[in-house]
């Protein structure tokens, strides 16, 4: 009689949980919140017998929160589950803001939608205003703000320690550069494509403001040199990157600075090393000491578009243009606008005397 009686409420729990785990598969199959769902699944997974520690790996949660959704849906049912009921708290204690800074102090770059999900579902908390969020963001010093561009192949220690040497460098030809002897170029090129003129502009909130692209794919190269002294940009364009147009680019210069040499600094493109370019530069030079070569070429550091300041000049013609983008009708008048606003503009900005400050002697 008794095992007949434990078979009974066996049979009766193991009816009473396939009916909860029936529930709460409902629940999350027509859940619209990820985070409602996941603390349904917590709780489905604790009637399917997981223990706790399998669900914290499974879903990466840790224990209390499994403890306390398995008692809000034990006391509420499917409500307590909903991030609305009743039993949700609307702030942290005390103990609690301090685990959330200290988590936030693992990385530096969040998402406020990861902070979100970590109070959800950790802790329960959903705030109404997102300002709750920014001031937890504020109290473990994390700010809005821009990020730069960093290569992952770029050589700090050899980044500094070039720049190191053409600051000497140039310093050591302070006369030279000031009385016009030597010209200081800074040489790169820039790929403007017809998708650059794509841009923000004011327009009503119902209207798509659209900008003719018939190929986004359209490019245009630019060899261009910024005299260092004077920052006038010296700009022609070619088809392409490649070491003939590279060695006529030279001879534009030569011919831009008839009584002057040049010591030009650029990057470690391949075209820029080929032997077709070092037979240039030999045939200009020869016969010549290194005091007196018409040409002489220094090398950036590999990967570090930072220490030339011509970079700068290029996104601001092109941000220039954007300015325009629904006004330019074909891509031929986005060329010519790039090329108007560098042959009409004298730079001067803070990156350009990033090696030192020089003034001409007149």
């Amino acid at each position: 009689m008794i095992n007949q009686h434990l078979q009974t409420a066996t049979l009766k729990t193991e009816v009473g949980t396939a009916i909860v785990i029936a529930e709460l598969q409902n629940f999350i199959a027509a859940c619209r919140d990820a985070r409602e769902a996941r603390k349904a699944l917590a709780v489905k997974l604790v009637y399917q017998g997981y223990l706790y520690e399998e669900i914290q790996t499974i879903l990466d949660v840790s224990l209390g929160s499994i403890t306390g959704w398995k008692q809000a849906y034990e006391e509420y049912g499917i409500n307590g589950l909903r991030l609305n009921h009743k039993g949700r708290k609307s702030h942290l204690n005390a103990e609690q803001r301090e685990e959330v800074l200290s988590w936030l102090s693992t990385k530096d770059c969040w998402e406020v939608g990861e902070l979100e999900y970590k109070l959800a579902f950790e802790y329960d908390v959903v705030y109404e205003s997102k300002q709750s969020y920014y001031d937890l963001f504020d109290a473990a010093d994390i700010s809005w703000k821009k990020t730069t561009k960093l290569n992952p192949k770029a050589n700090l220690s050899c980044c500094g320690q070039k720049k190191k040497e053409i600051e000497t460098l140039l310093a050591s030809k302070r006369s030279e550069i000031e009385t016009g002897k030597l010209r200081v170029l800074l040489i790169d090129e820039c790929h403007l494509m017809w998708g650059d003129a794509i841009g923000y502009v004011w327009g009503r909130t119902d209207a798509e403001i659209t900008v003719p692209v018939v190929n986004e794919r359209n490019k245009q190269t630019y060899y261009g040199a910024i005299d260092y002294l004077e920052g006038k940009l010296l700009l022609k364009a070619y088809d392409k990157g490649n070491s003939k147009n590279t060695i006529d680019y030279l001879q534009y210069l030569i011919t831009e600075s008839p009584e002057q040499q040049l010591l030009l600094f650029w990057d470690g493109a391949t075209y820029h090393r080929f032997k077709e370019i070092q037979g240039f530069l030999d045939e200009v030079n020869q016969g010549l000491t290194i005091d007196q070569w018409k040409i002489r070429c220094v090398r950036f550091a590999p990967n570090c578009p930072e220490q030339n300041p011509i970079e700068d000049i290029w996104l601001q013609a092109k941000t220039w243009v954007r300015r325009f983008c629904a006004l330019i009708p074909s891509f031929s008048h986005l060329k010519w606008m790039f090329e108007w606003f560098i042959r009409h503009t004298t730079f001067d900005f803070a990156t350009l005397g990033m090696y030192g400050v020089f003034s001409k002697i007149k």
